[in-house]
């Protein structure tokens, strides 16, 4: 009758019922879930930093020292050409303000003979060439654009890998500008940890010792060409002074070719080690290593520092091995986290850090709270002087709509913030809007003289064209606010969303049911609005 059949009653109640129960989890505290039955659903709206508490982080990417890195790589990358190509060479240095590599031929002829060795290398240089024999290197402005795009890409999900190792949950990470990274933490109340595994780039190699040249000399500024003076993580000198190693520029094997870290304990000494296991280029790289060089040190690198340099006293072919180097339990499962996660593009900063205690999360729930439970008092006794009997139905499918909204967000995993509760109150008003708009028609329709029945069966039918049509440009205002918005913003555009949604089935669908059983059940003469 009218539009509802048993079977669409049946399926509307079912799915209101559903609605309740995966509801209830996020009114109840978290304490009192862990006796229910595993069956009951137990997942809770998330609460947001604002809400909750937590730690707010605003990191930089240093980009600059990527920069300063490719150009020492391209340094090398010259130098060894120019020494292939016979060219003979002088004055090879980075440009002070770090925008390219200069060098000067010594023989005229050989000029055109290094741009093209120059050119060789990459094809995205700019080489201009200076009449006294000097040729500039420098990257396009488009290429360098791109590259700092990418580096804060890269960072934002190394970021969020090593977030997710730690178990922090509900995080925020995204961009912010062109060089920041926008870091919440709900529930984190001091981030310590979590600033101390973000500043370590966690770059990991392995490098083969130079055995030829004293340290000594090494020390005293004669450093051979292709190799570099890198200080000890831990390790001191007897006068106190920390231990350096020659080490040969070249990376023998990148940790990038690591597929697992994961701390243990040697099980000849009982100390804490890092266990790791390359992928199978980098199980072939380290095989060949280790089988060319019996009987060298083999340093392995983290972060510009030696953490450890033992000596290959065979070939490692099964591409794992393990890393020593005076860990303990915490630090050798943070240095797992780490490898697991990746090394970061480029050195991170902390530029702002703010801290958001429990007691003003506390506040704001009970503010956000307490304009909900007005807003929706006002809203069910306007309803009631309005219209009546059918006031309090409109109330009950505006109370199902709060019920949907919240084990909507629950399901889908969404965090409710502070502007996301005023997304919510506003989703209420829209949704009691639908049945104002309903109720009018019924109205006009009684006034017109038609019975009850085909009253409200018009009264459905023309007002959802309007319902429909406002909820739609409300709809895709939330969305536009959500595709271009940021952090807040998008909370409360998410949780409007779903009241809007959730609106057009409880103020169409819920209402129409009860109002059709009600007119079944009493058979009233007029309409009692």
């Amino acid at each position: 009758m009218m539009g509802v059949t048993r079977l669409r009653a049946i399926v509307v109640l079912a799915l209101c019922l559903i609605g309740i129960v995966f509801a209830i989890p996020s009114l109840l505290p978290a304490s009192t879930l862990a006796a229910w039955p595993s069956w009951i659903p137990q997942r809770q709206v998330s609460l947001g930093l604002d809400l909750q508490g937590g730690s707010h982080l605003l990191l930089e990417v240093d980009t600059a020292a990527v920069q300063r890195e490719r150009l020492n790589n391209l340094l090398e990358s010259i130098r060894t050409a120019m020494r292939t190509q016979r060219i003979a060479v002088t004055g090879l240095q980075v440009l002070p303000d770090n925008s390219g590599v200069s060098f000067r031929v010594r023989d005229t002829p050989d000029i055109e003979k290094a741009r093209l060795a120059v050119r060789e290398l990459d094809r995205a240089l700019q080489i201009a060439t200076q009449t006294d024999g000097t040729i500039q290197i420098t990257f396009e402005a488009r290429e360098l654009a791109e590259q700092r795009r990418r580096i804060l890409a890269q960072s934002v999900e190394i970021v969020r890998r090593r977030i997710d190792e730690v178990g922090t949950k509900d995080p925020t990470i995204q961009a912010h500008g062109q060089d920041r990274i926008l870091l919440q933490l709900p529930g984190v109340r001091e981030p310590e940890r979590v600033k101390q595994l973000l500043g370590q780039t966690a770059k990991l190699s392995f490098h083969l010792m130079d055995n030829n040249t004293p340290i000594a000399e090494a020390r005293a500024g004669r450093v051979p060409p292709g190799t570099e003076l890198l200080p000890a993580d831990k390790e001191l000198e007897p006068d106190g002074r920390p231990r350096q190693y020659l080490v040969q520029r070249r990376v023998s094997v990148s940790g990038d070719r690591l597929t697992d870290a994961q701390p243990n304990t040697n099980n000849q000494t009982g100390e804490w080690v890092v266990s790791f296991k390359f992928d199978g280029v980098g199980a072939r790289q380290f095989g060949q290593i280790t089988r060319d060089n019996v009987g060298r040190p083999f340093a392995v690198v983290l972060d510009g520092k030696v953490i450890t340099a033992p000596v290959i006293r065979e070939p490692i072919l099964g591409g794992s091995g393990q890393i020593s180097g005076s860990f303990n339990a915490q630090s050798a499962s943070d240095l797992a986290v780490l490898l697991r996660a990746g090394a970061l593009p480029a050195p991170l900063t902390v530029l702002e850090e703010r801290t958001v205690g429990p007691d003003l999360g506390s506040d704001s729930i009970a503010a956000g709270t307490m304009a909900c439970i007005i807003g929706y008092l006002l809203i069910f006794a306007l309803m009631i002087v309005g219209y009546g009997l059918f006031g309090i139905i409109a109330n009950v499918a505006l109370l199902l709509n709060l019920a949907f909204t919240l084990s909507i967000m629950a399901a889908i995993g969404a965090t409710l913030t502070l502007p996301g509760i005023a997304g919510m109150v506003l989703g209420l008003a829209m949704a009691v809007d639908a049945n104002v708009l309903t109720y009018e028609r019924m109205r006009e329709e009684s006034a017109a003289g038609r019975s009850p029945f085909p009253a409200i069966d018009n009264a459905f039918n023309r007002a959802f064209i309007t319902i429909f049509d406002s909820n739609l440009t409300t709809l895709i205002a939330a969305l536009m606010l959500y595709l271009f918005g940021q952090g807040p913003v998008r909370g409360f555009a998410v949780t409007l969303s779903i009241g809007i949604i959730c609106s057009m089935f409880t103020a169409v669908t819920v209402t129409r049911l009860l109002v059709v059983g009600y007119l079944i059940w009493r058979r009233p003469k007029e309409l009692p609005v």
